[in-house]
């Protein structure tokens, strides 16, 4: 036990080989265990990794001397190439002045204004095209059933009768009329007005009435029935 050499977890140490083998380029072999293993590379005449990551450049290009890899970066690393499609939509953005994406939103409003006022929802049949898959087939209020109806009585300011038709659309037709403009007029005049934060527990809260309200209209007793559409 005395004299021998002793490792961290107070073992006996492998002796190296008295009579080492000849490298083939001309060098000893390395020692067996994980100190040997750590300095192969500097047997070899090479540094080792340890060496190689710490005298490394981070911002060297890939393949470059100095860079963190010693062939470049892997192909996981390489950056993926848009496609002809994404790079003419990125031109087009970027060439666009900064009222463009507000118009292109107001446009498609005002489309589905006009079809509410042509189409005149309250006076066509309920299976009229194009109608709600879930109530021509079960004869259920689906949860947006009515609001092309209500937003049709909000255009000829009958309050009443649009949130009789759908209460939830008129509740937030304010806040989400009131989104757009500041969000419209800070992207394309710059106006700072003041935008409405919701916190994720207000939103949970209102996607829980309008579950709530969806069940409801559906109840086949007074007073839900005069929620039906």
């Amino acid at each position: 036990m005395y004299g021998e050499r002793v490792t961290s977890v107070d073992r006996p140490a492998t002796a190296p080989d008295p009579h080492p083998e000849p490298h083939p380029h001309g060098h000893a072999q390395p020692e067996a265990g994980p100190q040997g293993e750590a300095h192969a590379y500097a047997y070899a005449g090479q540094p080792s990794h340890a060496e190689t990551h710490a005298h490394a450049d981070p911002h060297a290009p890939a393949g470059a001397p100095g860079a963190p890899w010693p062939g470049g970066y892997p192909a996981t690393y390489q950056p993926v190439e848009a496609d002809r499609f994404t790079r003419t939509v990125m031109r087009l953005h970027a060439r666009a002045p900064r009222w463009a994406v507000p118009l292109a939103a107001l446009g498609c409003v005002g489309i589905g204004v006009a079809y509410a006022l042509v189409s005149d929802p309250t006076r066509s049949d309920p299976d009229a095209a194009p109608t709600c898959l879930l109530k021509l087939t079960t004869g259920l209020d689906c949860p947006g059933c009515g609001g092309t109806r209500a937003l049709w009585y909000v255009l000829h300011a009958d309050l009443p009768a649009a949130a009789r038709h759908h209460f939830l659309f008129v509740f937030a037709l304010p806040f989400l009329a009131w989104l757009f403009v500041a969000w419209a007029g800070n992207r394309a005049f710059g106006w700072k007005l003041p935008e409405i934060q919701f916190s994720p527990k207000v939103v949970g809260m209102f996607l829980a009435a309008w579950a709530v309200f969806s069940v409801a209209r559906n109840l086949p007793w007074a007073p839900f029935t005069s929620l039906y559409v």
